[in-house]
């Protein structure tokens, strides 16, 4: 590898563009890691009926000769045949600041993005983009209302956020580390968080919802029974949140209960106050998020609104005062000042002056939750 590196686009300079960070080649490796003298991989079956692997971990753009020694330098491969060489990709994307949460362009209505064209990596990403704009496209012929999954109900409404607010220099990945709310967002409850949505919007059939409903009534019944129920001197459900017990092992467990609700109800009580603590962050992120920034909000007349802060939001042009304060350099401050400028707006007399304004601004202020939006707006104007 060394010996060829510069046969390589991503060191020959054919290649000039910034790579995956999460997931660099085998040549890319070499370098950055030279201190090592070896390197993990692993050999994936590519399925039951092929003697095909998958390389995991020598992803390369080297040229074919050189893939075949290096394969072939690996013990046990000796003989092996490459079937598919590896190469490098690529590509132009076009900024995802310039999309809407629906993934459809600010510039050209009606036009949705979806996949690495908007500098994401591919695979998951791609496909869960492509199903939310195909979901939002279909709802817009049919003249409804948008679908917006927010970053407490979907990793991938962490990932749409993160890119139509943050944008992206790479090609973004999306990681469970990414996500505040990840206690919610877990696998065992997926069907909980987004079976009422699928059902709505025409994805889940009646079938599949009536057993998800079934499902939730019988977790909800089951744990009912086990508050209310005693073992001794202890309700079951308080014995069932000992670290050392399963409802598999419970006494005076329901028998004739479905597994997969057993250990939902596990789960619950045993993360009951971790979930309670985080279900009341997301209800104070909720209300952040349900405040709308008019369309075509005009910046530049917000009086006090620092310089970044009104370049980065007119850039950006959030759609709420929640996507609005995850822009990095926005601050609380500057959020008071858009929220109060927001209520004050359609009312304000043309004659009104800038010390009335700044009245109006003082008195607004109480009803804010932002300690310092009161010093920024009154002290500036």
């Amino acid at each position: 590898i060394r010996a060829n590196l510069h046969r390589a686009p991503m060191y020959s300079g054919q290649i000039q563009s910034t790579g995956p960070r999460y997931c660099p080649s085998i040549e890319d490796k070499v370098v950055r890691f030279a201190d090592k003298n070896s390197h993990q991989i692993f050999l994936e079956p590519e399925g039951r009926n092929t003697r095909e692997f998958y390389c995991n971990g020598i992803s390369t753009s080297l040229p074919r000769d050189v893939q075949d020694q290096m394969i072939r330098s690996i013990k046990g491969l000796e003989r092996a045949e490459i079937m598919r060489y590896g190469y490098a990709v690529e590509y132009d994307f076009a900024p995802p600041t310039q999309l809407f949460p629906t993934l459809e362009t600010k510039l050209i209505p009606g036009l949705y993005f979806a996949g690495q064209i908007n500098g994401t990596t591919g695979y998951e990403e791609a496909a869960g983009q492509g199903l939310l704009a195909g979901i939002n496209a279909a709802l817009k012929v049919r003249g409804q209302a948008p679908l917006i999954l927010d970053r407490s109900q979907a990793y991938l409404g962490v990932m749409i956020d993160d890119l139509v607010t943050k944008g992206t220099s790479e090609p973004y990945r999306m990681f469970t580390s990414r996500a505040e709310h990840r206690l919610l967002l877990r696998q065992d409850n997926a069907d909980q968080r987004l079976s009422g949505i699928g059902h709505a919007i025409g994805l889940l059939p009646d079938r599949n919802f009536r057993r998800f409903e079934a499902k939730r009534r019988a977790i909800s019944s089951e744990m009912a029974r086990l508050q209310r129920t005693r073992n001794g001197q202890m309700m079951l459900a308080d014995l069932l949140r000992r670290p050392e017990m399963t409802y598999a092992t419970l006494p005076g467990r329901d028998e004739s209960l479905d597994p997969e609700v057993g250990r939902q109800v596990e789960v619950t009580l045993k993360y009951a106050g971790y979930i309670e603590r985080q279900a009341l962050e997301v209800e104070r992120f909720l209300t952040m998020e349900d405040r709308v920034i008019p369309v075509g909000f005009d910046y530049g007349k917000v009086p006090s609104l620092r310089m970044e802060a009104r370049q980065k939001l007119e850039k950006i042009r959030p759609t709420t005062i929640g996507q609005a304060s995850r822009i990095s350099g926005v601050s609380p401050a500057d959020l008071g000042v858009v929220m109060i400028w927001m209520k004050r707006i359609q009312a304000l007399p043309k004659s009104e002056t800038r010390d009335e304004v700044a009245s109006g601004c003082c008195a607004a202020e109480e009803n804010l939750d932002i300690p310092s939006a009161h010093n920024q707006c009154c002290g500036d104007l």
